[in-house]
């Protein structure tokens, strides 16, 4: 269902687009929609997101900004789009990004085919450069695709494993009470120093959370809040749902978040991505076969092998004359060059099937253990090549 028009009252619909996500996820936003009164044919919240990407990457030690730092040879920043982006419910998505980091982000657009992203020049603050991205939403601009929205997501370029679920929440709370955003336990007791370096006092952990993102807000109420507020809060502020209340009077929902909310800091916080997403990457996976009698075979050992939850996709390879078979193999090399632009890594395995049980027990079993591995390293120096078990 396509987004109702600005300004629309109706409920939350967003409707089921995250393709490969788990089914609890799925779940979560059925449940969601149906506690927000969701009810057919009515016309959908216009959803809209702003990303401030105008950082230098400064605590991170790297002459390139965190966002655009590679993980798997592909931009932080462009795993943070596609989350957005398979959420069909969020209409456009406005990147703010510094002028001298805007044909890099122009190319990422390009390379990996991100839809409904607008560029924005960021400011030299991140209220800056999120309110340059509200202005974009507001302003009804000749030749503009954008529109303002009723609610509007705000989330950082350098938090790629936001989920619809945690969304979904933030939006449907923003819609009732004007502003939401999510929030963590503590991790480690917060202190005040004094002005001789000494401790002034503690607080006390149990009471208090720590923001995240994402946060929504009604647009009228953020982009008001932005309009009031004074250069300090611009140069200084980083907490956008304080901006709501103090000058909007606007107490923001308090969401609990998930743990794979955090934001990539600091250069070990990219390795941990990097884990993060290969496991993400690693729950789907196609098989090609020469018969689907052996699919139950080779679904039990990666099950046994890989010891976690798997989409195996089954192709039946043995309708393909014999003559063809090994021209189609050949393809598999020139095949990879093109889908690795999308950073999926296509190899070839062929597995041989012995009349003797046994042997083929070991066949299929040194198969899957090549998939392990191949899922779990990703090595792109393999792609293309016929490996044989």
């Amino acid at each position: 269902m396509e987004p109702g028009p600005p300004g629309s009252s109706g409920p939350v619909e967003p409707g089921p687009c995250l393709s490969g996500q788990r089914g609890a996820d799925h779940a979560a936003s059925a449940s969601l929609q149906s506690a927000a009164g969701t009810e057919p044919g009515r016309h959908s919240l216009a959803v809209a997101a702003v990303l401030p990407a105008g950082g230098c990457g400064e605590r991170m030690g790297v002459p390139t900004p965190k966002q655009f730092c590679p993980i798997l040879e592909r931009p932080l920043i462009s795993y943070t789009l596609q989350a957005l982006e398979r959420v069909c419910w969020i209409k456009d998505i406005v990147v703010a990004v510094t002028g001298e980091n805007m044909e890099v982000m122009k190319s990422i657009i390009q390379k990996y085919q991100h839809k409904r992203i607008s560029l924005v020049e960021a400011g030299v603050t991140r209220h800056r450069s999120i309110f340059s991205g509200l202005k974009a939403l507001a302003e009804d601009q000749l030749n503009s695709k954008l529109s303002k929205p009723e609610v509007v997501i705000i989330h950082d370029a350098v938090r790629p494993l936001v989920e619809e679920d945690v969304l979904l929440k933030v939006v449907t709370a923003a819609k009732e009470h004007g502003a939401a955003g999510a929030i963590r336990p503590l991790v480690s007791t917060v202190i005040s120093p004094s002005a001789d370096g000494c401790l002034d006092h503690s607080l006390e952990r149990a009471r208090h959370r720590a923001s995240e993102m994402p946060q929504a807000f009604l647009f009228d109420v953020i982009y008001e809040a932005y309009q009031q507020c004074t250069d300090y809060d611009l140069e200084f502020g980083t907490e956008c749902l304080q901006l709501a209340l103090k000058y909007c009077r606007t107490k923001a929902k308090l969401v609990e978040g998930s743990p794979d909310l955090w934001k990539v800091t600091y250069k070990r916080d990219l390795y941990a991505a990097e884990s993060i997403i290969k496991e993400i990457i690693s729950q789907e996976i196609c098989v090609v076969m020469d018969s689907k009698e052996d699919n139950k075979h080779v679904g039990h050992l990666l099950e046994e092998v890989l010891k976690s939850e798997l989409n195996v996709h089954f192709l039946d390879f043995k309708l393909v004359p014999p003559s063809q078979k090994m021209e189609n193999l050949m393809q598999i090399k020139e095949f990879s060059k093109k889908v690795k632009e999308r950073n999926i890594l296509l190899y070839g395995l062929l597995i041989s099937y012995p009349q003797d049980e046994q042997k083929l027990q070991e066949s299929l079993r040194q198969g899957a253990i090549i998939i392990a591995s191949l899922v779990k390293e990703r090595n792109s120096g393999l792609i293309g090549q016929l490996l044989i078990a």
